[in-house]
């Protein structure tokens, strides 16, 4: 492949060029040259773009398509396609499968998705336990060599606390890293959204932040006897921001992330019954949202996700207490981000999580990859369902405004961007 991308704004501050307007030529998926104007003597094709901002890749910690077993909600050719235009250039993609990830045989099938000609790679996270039902280890070491980048049972949390212990010995032998999900199930139980007094008002079953606080707690003791490396996805109180900053400060070896729907959206905000809000974690309050912004502000929480779960329409469109879990993000992750903070803060919490997941981090200078984001940081828009490419169309965000316009990405010797 090979590009000149015209009067690009480099945002990167690992890169010489950082905060200049320059010409980069790329070649055969290398960039040989970055000049304020290149001229264009071999008649490469022209990137060109209104306002054109380029960044190092995109990752998000947290997709998930549904390929194999759940194609009517997604597949990963799609999938990968809607990430890349969304500005990603690499996902992890969780386990929630049918069968389940949890062998080198999935996991290489996974990574397949990396050869469909996307320019989104695919890194797999594997189940943590057989079939992901918390009773037995899976082949973990198997699955790491086969290309798994950690080990987790997505929204399903770890009940049997000895599961976790081992899970952390055995992968601390060789550097792999643990998830495991917020929610203590027997307090929670499948409470439809947060519990407080909109939870009353509307009639439905909450699950209260004291839920997420128990696991969290537990699962940081655990940590601290055995070491290793945890991973503590999408929190959503308080409560959780206060023990994962005591734990840090006490050196242990634990990140976590939040879902960007939970720094926007509160449970007051749940009107009609409309499903699309139902999210695992629930909306929580002003307070959590406070919270979790100054967790990201002083580095408690180390990576944003979109947590792009899609759901097809049957499991949507039923009653509030019926309906599936889950948001759709990747396409609207982004202008959501920077619509509440500055342009330069939404790109480091869009590539934070990178070397925490083993993945390279690529920056903008001359004899490196181009592992590129291109986007206009300004411009604000409604989101619709008109802009959703996701065979799902669950998004929390539509109805919303949104500040930014992604043009695509230019990685792994290709491009995706928009038409």
């Amino acid at each position: 492949m090979n590009v000149i991308i015209k009067s690009a704004t480099i945002l990167d501050k690992k890169s010489y060029f950082n905060n200049t307007t320059q010409d980069i030529l790329v070649e055969n998926g290398i960039i040989t040259k970055i000049e304020s104007s290149i001229k264009n003597s071999k008649n490469y094709p022209l990137i060109q773009f209104e306002n054109l901002h380029v960044s190092q890749g995109w990752f998000d910690s947290s997709v998930c398509f549904g390929e194999p077993g759940y194609e009517i909600r997604e597949t990963i050719k799609n999938g990968l396609n809607v990430a890349g235009k969304s500005g990603f250039t690499s996902i992890a993609l969780q386990p929630n499968t049918f069968p389940v990830m949890d062998d080198s045989s999935a996991i290489a099938f996974a990574i397949s998705g990396r050869n469909q000609s996307s320019a989104t790679c695919v890194f797999p996270t594997a189940a943590l336990t057989v079939e992901s039902d918390g009773k037995h280890l899976a082949e973990l070491y198997d699955m790491y060599n086969c290309g798994s980048i950690a080990f987790g049972d997505y929204k399903k949390s770890i009940k049997n606390p000895n599961i976790l212990k081992i899970g952390l010995q055995y992968a601390s032998s060789f550097g792999g890293l643990i998830q495991s999900y917020p929610e203590d199930i027997d307090i929670a139980q499948n409470g439809a959204m947060n519990e407080n007094i909109s939870s009353t008002k509307l009639g439905l079953k909450g699950n209260p932040e004291l839920a997420e606080a128990l696991q969290v707690s537990r699962d940081l003791e655990i940590l601290k006897y055995t070491g290793g490396k945890l991973h503590i996805p999408t929190i959503s109180t308080t409560e959780s921001v206060k023990l994962i900053r005591n734990a840090k400060d006490k050196g242990l070896d634990v990140s976590c992330s939040v879902a960007i729907h939970n720094l926007i959206f509160k449970d007051s905000n749940i009107k009609n019954y409309n499903t699309n809000f139902k999210v695992t974690p629930p909306l929580r309050t002003q307070t959590s949202i406070n919270s979790l912004l100054k967790g990201l502000t002083d580095n408690t929480i180390d990576m944003v996700t979109s947590d792009h779960n899609p759901i097809n329409i049957e499991e949507k469109r039923v009653d509030f207490d019926s309906a599936a879990f889950g948001t759709i993000g990747l396409e609207s992750a982004f202008g959501a981000l920077n619509s509440i903070f500055s342009t330069k803060k939404s790109i480091e919490f869009l590539t934070n999580g990178k070397e925490r997941f083993g993945i390279k981090a690529i920056s903008i200078n001359i004899g490196n990859k181009c592992d590129l984001s291109l986007f206009n940081p300004k411009g604000s828009y409604v989101f619709k369902d008109t802009h959703i490419s996701s065979k799902s169309k669950n998004s929390i965000f539509i109805g919303h405004k949104l500040k930014g316009i992604v043009y695509g990405v230019i990685a792994n010797n290709r491009m995706e961007l928009i038409t």
